[in-house]
């Protein structure tokens, strides 16, 4: 991920009603779930629901497929990944003894 990807993706997660609507989308998985499902959890107007759902998509964190007449929303997981990525890439890396998953080796005596 780079760093433009990274800005969208923090932009769009910076609002309230948006990082809602992403937890849901999160707990659901890979396997999404519809917008009125959404729409209900959160107590939101549709059509508040659909600005949000656009920004969250524009900026890749969310996916979206017609099922029949309903929309399925649905977690970007790779998108989730790449952007957890970007932020461990120089995790610890000024810290001495840091190991590569991000967990600084203690030394000294126990």
């Amino acid at each position: 991920m780079d760093l433009e990807n990274a800005i969208n993706a923090f932009a769009a997660l910076s609002q309230e009603t948006r990082l809602k609507v992403f937890k849901i989308l999160v707990e659901y998985g890979r396997t999404g779930a519809a917008a009125g499902i959404i729409s209900d959890r959160l107590g939101i107007p549709h059509n508040t629901l659909s600005f949000h759902l656009s920004h969250l998509t524009q900026a890749g964190l969310i996916t979206a497929r017609k099922e029949g007449r309903s929309m399925i929303y649905a977690a970007n997981c790779d998108s989730i990944e790449d952007l957890i990525g970007y932020l461990r890439e120089n995790c610890c890396i000024l810290e001495e003894g840091c190991d590569t998953d991000c967990k600084p080796i203690k030394r000294g005596k126990k």
